[in-house]
């Protein structure tokens, strides 16, 4: 008999490449250690592309058919990152520049896992995408987010890469971690 759940917990995004992944975790860990802001370093550096998702362990592999199936006919794209923002007064991230090539990926990925999957978030049809890499949230206190905010607002942070995979991220003994990426078409 297995001890694992019937379901687990899941989310798809794009992951920029380790060099990079390790100067953002960098981040977080200032976060960490100055604001004691930890949440963030439970994932990898990501953009969410479709947020936390319960899906039964039993049928995954059809969740990784339809990515494997939809980053085939999808080509690799260049994103920038620029500067700090914030959600207050929780969260602090850096900021991706507006890229058609994101917003339209990430529309065609919500419609294909809704036709697919029957696979569905209401709230993200509701709210614009702000696509986004987490550095401090959930439990960044407001007296810290409005330190750590004075200081990194003006900040500066830039980078570019090239979106070459997405990445479908599993949820275990509280961490998320990479279950299994699908390359995007050169």
């Amino acid at each position: 008999m297995s001890n694992l759940p019937a379901q687990s917990l899941w989310f798809i995004a794009l992951l920029p490449p380790p060099d990079l992944q390790e100067q953002i975790t960098q981040i977080k860990q200032d976060f960490c250690d100055r604001y004691q802001s930890r949440a963030a370093l439970k994932s990898p550096p990501h953009i969410t592309l479709y947020p936390p998702f319960r899906w039964p362990l039993a049928t995954i592999a059809e969740v990784k058919t339809l990515l494997q199936n939809f980053a085939q006919t999808r080509s690799v794209f260049p994103l920038q990152l620029q500067g700090y923002g914030a959600f207050p007064p929780r969260v602090i991230y850096i900021d991706v520049l507006p890229s058609p090539a994101l917003n339209l990926i990430r529309q065609d990925l919500l419609t294909a896992l809704d036709q697919t999957l029957n696979l569905r978030d209401p709230r993200e049809s509701q709210r614009p995408y702000r696509p986004h890499l987490t550095v401090a949230f959930r439990d960044l206190q407001r007296s810290h987010f409005h330190r750590a905010w004075s200081e990194y607002r003006d900040r500066p942070f830039q980078a570019e890469f090239q979106a070459t995979h997405l990445t479908l991220l599993s949820h275990t003994q509280h961490r998320w971690i990479c279950d299994q990426d699908f390359p995007l078409h050169r």
